[in-house]
């Protein structure tokens, strides 16, 4: 019997965020504790699960603080690592009128970057029910090797394999990169998630379905989910196609961590019912209780430390019925 849930490896920074301006008209801008692998396993936290995260902050101030922050949302973080030598990962998120987002990183190098293959944590993978990752640690050649390594010990004790791409062109040298660490991503895991936009991009098919088969014609995936934002979302499962109506909010401010929220919902549906013949009326259960989740962050500035409640997230849905 395995002790963890999700066991997830990858990226945690800090997310500046506007949330003002100055007397003088200057930006200000809050310090969030973001990373995609973090969110995820945030809202699995919340939802009452054994979670885990691997990955590497600078031995600086906001380390410290992220490492805290992180065990304050009931993420295990023994397998945190900190570097004395480089700094902690930052990124200056410019949030449109819409609440979409562009990102600015200050990585040239940032100590996520810095996670080497001694450092992964085998016996943690190896206790886990499923692994996560994106492809901000397959960005550079030490942690893209780290996160192999996970990947492989994952996959070799039986775990699940979920991965997001999580594209963030500004980080790739080419996208012909990131379209190879993306590849390489589909070709290990069982759980897919991925943004209407990414597949897009990915297959250069604009109908999400035919996306869906064009990774299909390549990769055996059991699950796939497309999130599409104001649109919704679907899952693709064994020849069925189920997709669930958003829950758009009034009051959206930002919509950093929408897409990890979802991830963690529909994570935590597969830690309860499995892999394994799943029906039509679940996978609508399951991306019904994911899309309202990550509806209610968008009204949150940040993600990290404001993940909805399962209260929260059925209160949300109650109010469609």
């Amino acid at each position: 019997m395995k002790g963890s849930d999700v066991t997830a490896l990858g990226e945690l920074l800090i997310d500046f965020i506007q949330n003002d301006e100055s007397k003088q008209g200057n930006p200000i801008f809050e310090a969030n504790p973001g990373g995609a692998p973090c969110n995820v396993l945030a809202m699995l936290a919340g939802l009452g699960h054994k979670v885990s995260f691997i990955g590497k902050v600078g031995k600086d101030s906001f380390g410290s603080w992220l490492r805290d922050v992180i065990k304050d949302v009931g993420i295990c973080a023994d397998y945190l690592c900190m570097d004395d030598k480089v700094h902690t990962t930052l990124a200056l998120v410019h949030t449109f009128p819409d609440g979409d987002r562009d990102f600015s990183f200050y990585r040239n190098p940032g100590a996520d970057m810095m996670l080497t293959e001694a450092e992964v944590p085998e016996d943690a993978i190896r206790d886990s029910k499923i692994f996560h990752f994106g492809t901000l640690s397959m960005t550079h050649g030490g942690v893209r090797e780290a996160t192999k390594k996970a990947v492989r010990i994952a996959k070799e004790s039986g775990a699940l394999v979920s991965f997001d791409p999580n594209l963030r062109p500004p980080l790739w040298e080419t996208l012909d990169d990131a379209k190879e660490q993306v590849l390489y991503g589909l070709s290990q895991c069982d759980i897919l998630k991925i943004s209407d936009n990414e597949i897009q991009w990915l297959s250069g098919e604009e109908d999400f379905t035919e996306g869906v088969r064009w990774i299909r014609e390549r990769f055996q995936i059991p699950l796939i989910l497309v999130s599409m934002g104001k649109a919704g979302s679907r899952a693709y499962y064994q020849g069925e196609l189920v997709e669930a109506a958003p829950f758009l909010q009034e009051h959206t401010i930002e919509t950093t961590g929408a897409g990890d929220t979802f991830c963690g919902c529909v994570l935590h549906y597969v830690l309860e019912h499995g892999l394994e013949g799943l029906t039509k009326e679940g996978l609508m259960e399951m991306l019904t209780f994911a899309n309202s989740a990550a509806s209610l962050v968008t009204t949150r500035k940040g993600a990290l430390r404001v993940m909805p409640s399962k209260e929260e997230v059925l209160h949300n849905m109650s109010l469609r019925r």
